[in-house]
């Protein structure tokens, strides 16, 4: 037993449930379990066509797996025609290989309490991820750092309808890109006990993101159950890189989940056409899915669809329009006959600021993945500027709006309750339902309500300084940064991941390319 394990033994048992059970805990809502239908675009015969084609394009099209002779070798194995770096898989192989990926799973928290389930009907919320840049109304925008790294995290760790901690929540530029991952993960596994993601720019990294896993929850739990999610990107068109399928390799190995996502504008890395780039989906994430079960069957991995359209104008990204919508839903059905969890959506937009723009796209983005299915949402609050910049107030804004999508999900309660006849008998024809028993018994929970925005009359709003949302938001934030309390965690079990954040530091010189 090393140095770090002995210290993780000698933190664990006893002691970590004590400390789980004094923790400081915020209130976090379940995970979102929908008792609505799914919205479906496609009919059957549009179904068939896209997978025909997608089996198509891979067969007589192919893949690269550039950089990967490990993957070719795989690939080879199985029955696919190599050459060079493309891969050529015949119809039907590639999903017959997805049918052992799980349907569903469970991604541990530290915080039991705090687990989800990805998959079904269930939905999980995560923030932002990846933006270089943050802006806030006093700063402005610039480079992300490491302590608004840490502050995104604390704010999710305290936003009641976030279910989970996310991964890249900003990228911190002060920190040497080949350490900063050890920081980040540091900050998810101290700062918060929702569920996290780990690092995929490097193989090393997410193997540094399994080794400290394993000091948090302990090795063995961790070789049992699905602790983290990761963001695995196809490099669009039909192109899986080696250092995205290294990534895939070392989580798929250690029984951890990946997402398997394509990355599309619309119109320049896909066709323009929505059943075009729904093909192009659908063979991207079955070649995909298929080689992270080449490498370990039973892997769990997540159907991803990342996908928006351009401005034809400008060549920038375009949020919220109907194409995405299209495609979100569409994507969704497919993910659905494949059996497999799926992520799409976010709070998308394209605007520079958390103005009537972001929030019309957000809006959008939001109610659309909701409908389409989806099961696990990345970038669910934060996201401005088409995913350069993670913003403080917008964060915030987002995260309070994650509660209607909870309470659009419930559907119409039908029980004896929801009927509401006691209150129509007690109230009759000219009465009002105000002071009603029935209505007395379920004010605090009838209505959602949301914890940000002004419904105070005019002449209060104005004596209270004329706030608009932003700068309601902005208050917000201050207040839940200042009230944040870290929750416990186990002394051995820190002591451990600061010495493992350390040696791994000590044992490179710093980078920042």
């Amino acid at each position: 037993m090393n140095e770090v394990a002995g210290r993780r033994a000698r933190g664990g048992g006893g002691g970590a449930r004590r400390a789980e059970r004094t923790a400081v805990s915020f209130e976090t809502a379940r995970f979102i379990s929908r008792n609505i239908p799914n919205f479906e675009i496609l009919n059957e015969e549009a179904l068939q066509i896209i997978e025909w084609n997608a089996d198509t394009v891979l067969e007589e099209i192919g893949v690269n797996f550039v950089e990967n002779p490990g993957a070719l070798a795989l690939w080879r194995a199985a029955g696919a025609d190599v050459k060079g770096e493309r891969v050529h898989i015949p119809r039907g192989l590639a999903r017959r290989l997805c049918a052992t990926a799980p349907s569903s799973f469970t991604q541990h928290a530290r915080n039991a309490e705090r687990n989800v389930n990805v998959g079904g009907r269930d939905l999980v919320l995560a923030p932002v991820y990846g933006p270089p840049f943050v802006r806030d109304a006093a700063g402005g925008r610039r480079y992300a750092t490491i302590h608004d790294f840490q502050n995104f995290v604390k704010l999710g760790y305290m936003s009641k309808w976030l279910h989970h901690s996310g991964g890249t929540v900003c990228e911190p530029t002060d920190v040497p890109v080949n350490k900063r991952h050890l920081d980040m993960l540091h900050a998810h596994m101290v700062l918060s006990d929702k569920p996290y993601m780990g690092s995929v720019t490097e193989p090393s990294r997410a193997a540094d993101s399994v080794e400290m896993s394993k000091i948090l929850f302990g090795a063995d739990f961790v070789d049992r159950n699905t602790v983290m999610t990761s963001l695995i990107n196809i490099n669009s068109p039909l192109t899986f890189d080696g250092i995205m399928m290294g990534a895939l390799e070392v989580y798929a190995k250690a029984g951890q989940a990946a997402i398997i996502s394509p990355f599309i504008v619309g119109g320049a890395m896909a066709p323009v056409t929505v059943a075009g780039t729904l093909t192009q989906v659908l063979a991207e994430v079955l070649a995909g899915v298929a080689y992270s079960q080449l490498v370990r069957a039973g892997a769990p991995v997540i159907f991803g669809a990342f996908v928006t359209s351009i401005d034809m104008n400008s060549g920038a990204p375009t949020f919220g329009t109907p194409e995405a919508a299209h495609i979100t839903y569409g994507a969704g059905q497919l993910a659905r006959r494949m059996n497999l969890p799926y992520r799409s959506g976010g709070a998308f937009c394209g605007s520079k600021l958390p103005d009537a723009q972001a929030a019309y796209e957000t809006a959008n983005s939001l109610n659309m993945a909701l409908l389409a299915g989806v099961n696990f949402m990345l970038h669910a609050c934060g996201w401005l500027e088409g995913g350069l910049v993670s913003s403080y107030e917008k964060f915030v804004m987002d995260a309070d709006q994650l509660g209607t999508l909870h309470h659009l999900a419930k559907g119409i309660i039908m029980d004896e309750n929801g009927q509401g006849m006691d209150a129509l008998r007690e109230v009759g024809p000219g009465g009002h339902f105000l002071g009603c028993e029935h209505t007395q018994a379920n004010f605090k929970s009838a209505f959602w309500r949301s914890d940000l925005f002004d419904y105070k009359p005019f002449e209060t709003w104005y004596e209270e300084g004329a706030r608009d949302t932003q700068a309601l938001a902005g208050e917000r934030v201050t207040k839940m940064l200042g009230d944040y309390q870290a929750p416990t965690l186990d002394e051995g079990v820190r002591e451990a991941l600061d010495e493992y954040v350390a040696r791994r530091k000590s044992e490179m010189p710093d980078a920042f390319v």
